[in-house]
């Protein structure tokens, strides 16, 4: 092995191998082997391979690296690999071979040298430097390896976590989490932040704040698989906790999490944040509910952060005997149908049947055949938006076990029975009372359309821009999530018909 072209004192070969170390550590990506082994072709003048395990397969090479001199060498590269032995030199031919095996787990790949002369000791120094190099950056890249695994799982499990509040199921998040269950399960309640970043901000931010356990300290940051600028962010709060709360107790980690949500959107223009009420932990989906409304609110709020200050909803005003009794006659017929398809069905009524189908890893076409099969029992076409508004207030209406069944003989009332009374008529009349004519002439042309943009525009003689305007600035003025979540557009529904039932 010969005398290299890059230098000929160490200081300056080792400067070489260094700079390609800190390129390669830098870019966090799997290591480039080959570049390595260039370089120690380039000082040496050697053939270099690299050998994954003791079967001799070759992992990464120089050029014209004489293969055939691996099928006499098999035996004792099976016992580097396998530990036996650390380094070894041998002849194959005419060429003199110096094998070292790298690391300390079997099996060990194994670097092979081999050149037309014995090597000289500065070259046999630079192939253990380079085989110390290429240990350090394949634990590196072991090491990140574990590191993207661990995350990718710690992501996956907040993401059940929430599922299963989502579902009211604060007990089976505790028993999916048992033997590292996080703090906020402990809470007596919770209030979800939902967050409005540029999609890649919302991974750095979690990790920013996330603690070696994967959760969040007394919180949980949960990145939105459906909506991709959403930063769905649990906060414990526990009652009596707050502002007022020690900083060292949950409630003040959790009143310093919720100011640091606000910093960031005070620092970034292009954030925005809604804040719900506080909850029970069973009542997590309400939250979100909540949140998305205000967050509606915040994204044209000077601040661009708002709370949640909602009305009571239509089914807590209506008259609830009379109101249970039309609920169970529309939804009976649905204790035919699978419970797949009712579960699939209550999510689609809060959600586009896409971020269900994205949520569920279904397909759109099998949410739609599920919600088929709901509607054809319920006799409702559950694509239209003033079936689904019925349908969702019939669902929150018959969720109470303890209202007891209607008189026998007894028809139950029809549905604008129900929405003609004077309470029900002030509701509607809170819900629109910030909108102006136009705004309520062009939300009404939008619901007629079936919440479709480009008909109603049609139908208007605007543009489809114009149509999204209005609604976006409908958003604002009602606090109610339209256009994203979608989750405002039954109220819009409820109280429109109700001002249709008083003006008949």
């Amino acid at each position: 092995m010969g005398e290299g072209t890059e230098g000929r004192q160490p200081v300056g070969q080792l400067d070489g191998l260094l700079r390609e170390v800190r390129r390669q550590a830098s870019r966090g990506t799997d290591p480039e082997t080959g570049k390595v082994l260039e370089w120690l072709h380039r000082q040496t003048g050697a053939h270099v391979a690299l050998i994954a395990d003791g079967a001799g397969r070759v992992e990464s090479s120089t050029e014209n690296f004489p293969p055939d001199v691996l099928t006499p060498l098999a035996p004792l590269l099976a016992r580097l690999s396998g530990g036996q032995l650390d380094t070894a030199a041998t002849e194959v031919g005419a060429l003199r071979v110096r094998c070292e095996g790298l690391g300390a787990h079997e099996p060990r790949p194994v670097l092979v040298v081999a050149g037309s002369s014995e090597p000289t000791p500065e070259a046999v120094a630079l192939t253990s430097h380079v085989g110390t190099v290429l240990t350090l950056l394949r634990h590196a890249e072991s090491s990140e390896r574990t590191w993207r695994a661990y995350q990718d799982k710690a992501r996956q499990l907040r993401f059940a976590v929430l599922q299963a509040l989502l579902a009211g199921e604060p007990l089976l998040a505790r028993r999916m989490t048992a033997g590292a269950v996080p703090p906020l399960l402990d809470a007596g309640g919770l209030r979800v932040h939902l967050l409005h970043c540029p999609p890649p901000e919302r991974d750095r931010i979690s990790r920013a704040h996330q603690d070696p356990s994967g959760y969040h300290g007394p919180n949980l940051m949960v990145q939105c698989p459906i909506f991709k600028e959403h930063l769905i962010c649990l906060i414990a709060d526990d009652e009596g906790a707050g502002e007022g709360a020690g900083t060292s107790g949950p409630g003040g980690r959790a009143h310093r999490q919720g100011e640091i949500l606000r910093r960031l959107v005070r620092d970034n223009p292009h954030y925005a944040l809604g804040v719900s009420g506080t909850h029970p932990l069973g009542a997590t989906a309400e939250a979100y509910s909540q949140a998305a409304h205000a967050l509606a609110a915040a994204r044209t709020a000077p601040s661009r952060v708002a709370s949640y200050h909602g009305q009571t909803p239509l089914d807590g005003v209506l008259a609830r005997q009379p109101a249970v009794d039309w609920a169970r006659s529309l939804v009976g017929p649905l204790d035919s149908v699978p419970k797949t398809s009712v579960d699939i069905t209550r999510l689609a009524l809060n959600m586009p049947r896409s971020a269900v189908a994205g949520l569920l890893g279904l397909s759109r076409n099998t949410v739609a055949a599920h919600l088929r099969r709901a509607g054809g029992a319920l006799g409702q076409d559950l694509t239209d938006a003033r079936s689904r508004a019925a349908v969702h207030l019939a669902l929150a209406l018959s969720g109470s076990c303890a209202d007891p069944e209607a008189e026998a003989g007894q028809p139950p009332p029809t549905l604008d029975e129900l929405l003609g009374t004077e309470r029900a008529a002030a509701w509607a009349g809170t819900v629109l009372r910030p909108l102006d004519t136009q705004h309520r002439r062009t939300l009404r042309a939008w619901i007629d359309a079936n919440t479709d943009a480009q008909r109603a525009a049609r139908a208007m003689g605007i543009s489809r821009n114009t149509v999204r305007a209005h609604l976006r600035a409908t958003e604002a003025a009602l606090g109610l999530d339209l256009l994203t979540t979608g989750t405002g557009v039954h109220d819009v529904v409820h109280a429109l018909h109700i001002s249709d039932v008083r003006a008949g």
